[in-house]
Protein backbone atom coordinates (compact mmCIF):
# COMPACT_ATOMS: atom_id res chain seq x y z
CA UNK A 1 0.00 0.00 0.00
CA UNK A 2 1.17 3.49 -0.39
CA UNK A 3 1.32 5.29 3.25
CA UNK A 4 0.93 4.18 6.46
CA UNK A 5 -1.04 7.22 7.12
CA UNK A 6 -3.37 6.35 4.31
CA UNK A 7 -6.99 4.54 5.56
CA UNK A 8 -7.71 1.79 4.36
CA UNK A 9 -10.88 1.29 2.47
CA UNK A 10 -13.16 -2.15 3.32
CA UNK A 11 -11.99 -3.70 -0.22
CA UNK A 12 -8.42 -2.63 0.29
CA UNK A 13 -8.45 -4.53 3.06
CA UNK A 14 -10.03 -7.53 2.01
CA UNK A 15 -7.28 -7.57 -0.99
CA UNK A 16 -4.72 -7.00 1.23
CA UNK A 17 -5.94 -9.81 4.03
CA UNK A 18 -7.05 -12.24 0.92
CA UNK A 19 -10.61 -12.67 2.56
CA UNK A 20 -14.08 -11.99 0.98
CA UNK A 21 -15.36 -8.03 2.03
CA UNK A 22 -18.30 -10.40 3.75
CA UNK A 23 -15.78 -11.79 5.72
CA UNK A 24 -14.65 -7.77 7.32
CA UNK A 25 -18.69 -7.30 7.66
CA UNK A 26 -18.90 -10.62 9.39
CA UNK A 27 -16.19 -9.96 11.09
CA UNK A 28 -16.73 -6.70 12.45
CA UNK A 29 -20.76 -7.72 13.47
CA UNK A 30 -19.48 -10.67 15.53
CA UNK A 31 -16.08 -7.89 17.03
CA UNK A 32 -13.83 -10.19 15.65
CA UNK A 33 -11.79 -8.18 13.28
CA UNK A 34 -9.48 -5.53 13.01
CA UNK A 35 -11.62 -2.19 14.24
CA UNK A 36 -13.00 -0.27 12.05
CA UNK A 37 -14.51 2.98 11.73
CA UNK A 38 -17.29 4.96 10.02
CA UNK A 39 -16.39 8.79 7.82
CA UNK A 40 -19.62 9.47 7.07
CA UNK A 41 -21.15 6.63 5.68
CA UNK A 42 -18.18 4.64 4.54
CA UNK A 43 -16.13 1.93 7.03
CA UNK A 44 -12.01 2.80 6.96
CA UNK A 45 -9.31 1.40 8.68
CA UNK A 46 -5.67 2.50 10.22
CA UNK A 47 -2.88 0.72 8.98
CA UNK A 48 -1.76 0.93 13.25
CA UNK A 49 -4.64 -1.09 13.58
CA UNK A 50 -4.88 -3.43 11.35
CA UNK A 51 -0.85 -4.35 12.23
CA UNK A 52 -1.80 -4.47 15.42
CA UNK A 53 -4.57 -6.78 15.31
CA UNK A 54 -2.67 -9.38 13.00
CA UNK A 55 0.27 -8.94 16.26
CA UNK A 56 -2.33 -10.07 18.54
CA UNK A 57 -3.64 -13.08 16.02
CA UNK A 58 -0.34 -14.01 15.74
CA UNK A 59 0.25 -14.02 19.25
CA UNK A 60 -2.84 -16.26 20.01
CA UNK A 61 -1.86 -18.39 17.43
CA UNK A 62 1.75 -19.11 18.93
CA UNK A 63 -0.09 -19.21 22.31
CA UNK A 64 -2.87 -22.36 21.12
CA UNK A 65 0.07 -23.58 19.25
CA UNK A 66 2.63 -23.99 21.97
CA UNK A 67 -0.17 -25.20 24.50
CA UNK A 68 -1.30 -28.25 22.40
CA UNK A 69 2.24 -29.38 21.84
CA UNK A 70 2.68 -29.02 25.79
CA UNK A 71 -0.63 -31.10 26.35
CA UNK A 72 0.67 -33.76 23.79
CA UNK A 73 3.87 -33.41 25.89
CA UNK A 74 2.35 -34.62 28.65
Amino acid sequence: MESPDRLLTVEDLAEYLGVPVATLYAWRYHRQGPPGFRVGRHLRYRWTDIEEWISHRVEASQDNRSASYRVRAD
